[in-house]
């Protein structure tokens, strides 16, 4: 049995094509319900995001398992998959791939936090529907754990990467607790109007909406559950205002340093940030040379932008680390699990013969105190884990290698475990969990 993944996402296609691979929950339902009528596919979960559309499956054989889980995905989206748009890893590099994407490092922008949660829903759905198992259990809860971890001990979420973000970043750093303050938004630009929900998200206490067309200042403020403030009246309310964002779109400045010099005797030396996100500007370049006032423009946060997109790079290595061990060990995990039956009943089979066969001397023994009775417990059971400890070794030992069904054989003719449980004609369907060079 092996572990792939067959997937695109924003590095191998375009939005028109990942549009069309764009699955809804209830899709991705009705498609896992159905995963019993292709036989080569035994476990398999779906993560379908605006920017990505993965299948992550337990195959019999990797290649043969593109073409099923080709067919698959395009059964679902009914259209034509070309190939040159996908991506198809098997084994470790699928592993990597989903601990790199858990972690942000394969997001569109590191660091950003939505994928975690949509990997955990992916997962919350397949698992529901019945289609994970020993696998992709382990392998996502192992996934998830390490998107944690490196959110936890790095800092590669910790710093604004969008300019909105990097906005308010900039008014935290003035104001700390945004609680008290206010929020005068001039214009319905796209990039102010998200802005603004950044800040409404972090707590400001009110936002005035201002727009040449009142109507839409009115329908905009409605959403910030604001004030909307007719155009020609902004300057009244920049004097309850701490943070101005203005993106109007206007040809000339709308905000000018004779303005904001008189505006400010009325503040009583409160300060206040003006963030400038129009092209071409809103606001007067010399008003930045006003006391009690800061002003940023468009470059001003886009360097800000830069400079945490570096420092999330640097981040991003230790990241890396952190997944180079993880993977490490998930792979030593996976290397015993085609061997764990034949070890459990080995294990249980002793264990029976040990209760049996203490209970029968016990019988013999009516006198002996509650202290020797248990003395005679643990040597019974220390004879059977050293008896058994070479054994265990050595199947350890083989395991993923060419001497493997060797000592499987040899186990359970010398142990005679075809007596219990499955018979080996079972126990022989069981393959080694190979690790495809890809």
């Amino acid at each position: 049995m092996q572990l792939v993944v067959l997937g695109l996402n924003h590095k191998t296609a375009s939005v028109d094509v990942r549009e069309c691979f764009t699955f809804s929950e209830d899709t991705i339902k009705m498609a896992l319900n159905r995963l019993h009528e292709y036989e080569e596919i035994s476990e398999c979960v779906i993560i379908s995001t605006c920017n990505r559309t993965e299948m992550y499956a337990v195959v019999d054989d990797a290649e043969d398992g593109f073409p099923v889980m080709q067919q698959f995905l395009q059964r679902i989206s009914e259209t034509p998959l070309d190939v040159a748009d996908f991506f198809y890893y098997a084994e470790e590099d699928c592993i990597n791939h989903l601990f790199r994407v858990t972690s942000s490092l394969d997001s569109l922008i590191i660091g950003e936090g939505q994928i975690l949660s949509q990997v955990k829903k992916a997962y919350s759905i397949a698992r529901d529907v019945g289609t994970t198992s020993t696998v992709l259990n382990t392998l996502f809860h192992r996934a998830i754990a390490v998107g944690k971890k490196v959110r936890t001990e790095t800092r590669i979420a910790h710093s604004a990467v969008s300019v909105s973000y990097a906005a308010v970043e900039l008014a935290k750093n003035v104001f700390g607790d945004l609680s008290t303050s206010n929020v005068l938004l001039l214009g319905a630009g796209q990039m102010g109007e998200l802005t603004a929900k950044h800040l409404v998200g972090n707590g400001v206490k009110t936002v005035f909406v201002s727009n040449r067309r009142y109507e839409r200042a009115v329908e905009l403020a409605s959403q910030f559950r604001g004030i909307a403030v007719p155009f020609e009246n902004f300057m009244k309310s920049a004097v309850e205002a701490d943070i101005i964002i203005t993106s109007t779109g206007a040809p000339h400045y709308i905000i000018r340093a004779w303005d904001v010099a008189h505006l400010m005797p009325k503040r009583q030396g409160r300060p206040i940030i003006i963030i400038d996100i129009a092209v071409p500007r809103d606001v007067e370049p010399e008003v930045s040379a006003i006391a009690g006032v800061r002003l940023y423009n468009i470059d001003d946060l886009e360097a800000v932008v830069e400079s945490n997109l570096r420092l999330r790079e640097q981040e991003a290595e230790l990241a890396e680390n952190i997944i180079k061990k993880e993977l490490e060990e998930l792979l030593i995990k996976f290397r015993y699990l085609s061997l764990r039956p034949v070890m459990a009943r080995l294990t249980d089979k002793a264990e029976r013969i040990r209760q049996r066969e203490l209970k029968r001397a016990l019988t013999k023994l009516p006198d002996i105190t509650a202290e020797e009775r248990r003395a005679v417990e643990n040597m019974s059971k220390m004879i059977i884990r050293k008896m058994l400890r070479d054994p265990m070794v050595c199947i350890n030992e083989g395991a993923c290698t060419q001497n493997e069904q060797l000592y499987l054989d040899a186990i359970l003719d010398l142990f005679k475990l075809d007596t219990i449980g499955e018979g080996r004609h079972r126990e022989k369907k069981k393959t080694c969990y190979r690790y495809a060079q890809q």
